[in-house]
């Protein structure tokens, strides 16, 4: 039978484990940074600077616990084949628009303004390849809309491309 110290110091070492290797290695996750363009279907073009969220840990990191973006910045999540997605704001102080697109780069469906910490399911509506979050009310101020285009091809970064 073990004892009550024995007990204690597996205890210890079990949350010395966690809070020194576990919860650093969720934090450590890292994004490459890129560039991409879209086209209004009033024929604008607007620029952002992404991170891109390639990898299945990145992408359920997403922008969770962000507390600031700014008007060019977002993430473009790239699921790496066309199926449904869903998506959602647990953990995410931010408002968010949600710009679901499509493997030619047709811009399929935007949730606008999504509520912050919020455990609601936000679908693509359709199959898509790529989600590009922005800055909640963005995507109103500079016209994206369903038939806006993404230019492609994108420059993935090339050693964690799907």
């Amino acid at each position: 039978m073990r004892s009550f110290f024995q007990t204690m110091t597996s205890a210890f070492v079990a949350l010395f484990v966690f809070f020194t290797l576990v919860l650093p290695a969720q934090a450590e996750i890292s994004f490459e940074k890129g560039s991409l363009t879209l086209v209004t279907t009033a024929g604008q073009r607007v620029d952002f600077h992404v991170e891109w969220a390639l990898t299945a840990e990145q992408r359920a990191r997403g922008l969770m616990e962000r507390e600031s973006l700014a008007d060019d910045a977002g993430m473009l999540f790239d699921f790496g084949e066309t199926r449904m997605v869903t998506m959602w704001m647990a953990n995410t102080p931010l408002s968010l628009d949600m710009v679901f697109i499509d493997e030619t780069g047709l811009v399929v469906r935007v949730a606008e303004k999504t509520t912050p910490f919020s455990e609601a399911i936000v679908g693509s509506g359709k199959p898509v390849r790529y989600a590009l979050e922005i800055r909640g009310g963005r995507a109103a101020e500079v016209g994206l809309t369903s038939g806006a285009r993404l230019v492609l091809p994108l420059a993935l970064p090339a050693a964690k491309a799907p």
